[in-house]
């Protein structure tokens, strides 16, 4: 919740005036429960699209970062109130044992935006490229060089990237 690639994606999306939610994930800094393995915590994300619904009843634009693009995707893309999603640093290769699997993107017509860096040490260009390849329009895969997972030292190209993509997307 308080990384800095977090940070940096609520400022990019608060900066067009989209109200921001960050939060912990069960069992994540002072939350209680405990880490599900990705399968609650989809319950989180649609336990947050349910609240900002609620509070603001505007289109909801979701953005994750790694864990939690991989888990949230799976929430906001079939959710009919999220016109469009953000992943970044998306994981496909982790280091321990956990599986992503990103087959339910297949049938996700909404704008997707894919953001990482050439140097994420969780996905390589060329998976990240498969992955996106075959899914539907509209969806942009954006390389960030010399960035690694956490895009250090290249954050203002991150923000940049989602910047210029919500401006075509949902304008400005």
């Amino acid at each position: 919740m308080h990384n800095k690639v977090v940070f940096h994606a609520m400022k990019a999306l608060n900066g067009f005036g989209f109200p921001v939610l960050r939060f912990n994930f069960r069992g994540a800094g002072l939350s209680h429960g405990e880490h599900a393995h990705g399968h609650g915590e989809v319950d989180d994300v649609r336990t947050a699209l349910d609240w900002l619904d609620q509070e603001f009843r505007l289109p909801l634009v979701f953005a994750g970062f790694s864990f939690g693009a991989a888990v949230g995707l799976r929430a906001a893309g079939p959710d009919s109130r999220v016109k469009a999603v953000v992943s970044l640093g998306t994981p496909i290769s982790p280091v321990d044992d956990r599986s992503y699997d990103y087959s339910f993107l297949g049938s996700c017509t909404k704008p997707k935006l894919f953001v990482s860096g050439s140097r994420d040490q969780f996905a390589s260009k060329a998976k990240l490229e498969a992955l996106v390849a075959p899914l539907p329009e509209p969806k942009r895969l954006v390389i960030i060089e010399a960035a690694d997972h956490f895009f250090a030292g290249r954050l203002r190209e991150m923000m940049e990237a989602i910047e210029v993509w919500i401006k075509e997307v949902i304008g400005s």
